[in-house]
């Protein structure tokens, strides 16, 4: 059974790489995400490429193998299922899920993960929008749309959340765009760096760069 900080690492080498194209975590990134030192991540990575999860090449980062990634979405899975049983049964925000989701993940068998899965009915994502892996290790699709890119009048559906601090996503629900919430651009001025959505009956505008941390889909039929 892979330790706690195995774990961890594997699973932040999975995040960091699925979100620069699947392109090499480097020391640096995961240092400044584990908030650890440098020779610290440059150890653990002679580990984890002795133990056949990641190959790693000296200042060129690190990639998972095969092995690695199949254990980097079970730690995943078990993550997102319980924020979002947290969310349903227990009425915790999504600003309060991801911390005690940390604590809780590497304490629960798979056992316990599947029949959480099976009392939510097999859910596709969690609080924040990020796709829940099945049993086998397979994610469905997720948009690539970014808020900010949309055009005036171009209507919208919050589907995921890059940004997943609890200051950021209370932020967010303050303005009402929460997940599933719909709404239309109002104006997006690029050269200002800000875009003004209506949202309901309210109308907010946000910087370019928050709205480049939220995904969405066109269709908010």
């Amino acid at each position: 059974m892979a330790s706690l900080t195995i774990e961890n690492y594997v699973k932040t080498i999975y995040q960091i790489s699925s979100a620069q194209a699947d392109g090499p975590a480097t020391t640096g990134q995961l240092a400044e995400s584990l908030q650890v030192s440098p020779s610290t991540v440059t150890s653990m990575l002679k580990t984890l490429s002795e133990s056949g999860l990641a190959t790693y090449v000296r200042y060129g980062g690190a990639e998972l193998t095969d092995a690695g990634r199949a254990l980097a979405l079970r730690v995943l899975r078990r993550h997102r299922l319980i924020e979002l049983f947290l969310s349903q049964t227990l009425n915790l925000t999504w600003d309060e899920v991801h911390e005690e989701a940390e604590n809780m993940e590497h304490a629960v068998s798979d056992l316990l993960i599947d029949r959480i899965d099976a009392f939510l009915k097999y859910p596709a994502c969690d609080p924040h929008g990020d796709p829940i892996p099945k049993a086998d290790g397979t994610l469905a699709p997720t948009p690539t749309i970014r808020l900010a890119d949309l055009q005036e009048h171009e209507s919208f559906r919050i589907e995921r959340v890059l940004d997943q601090s609890p200051e950021f996503l209370r932020y967010l629900a303050e303005t009402g765009l929460k997940l599933g919430a719909q709404g239309q651009v109002v104006s997006n001025r690029q050269e200002a760096g800000v875009i003004t959505l209506k949202v309901g009956e309210s109308t907010a505008t946000l910087s370019v760069a928050v709205a480049q941390r939220v995904l969405i889909n066109r269709d908010a039929s």
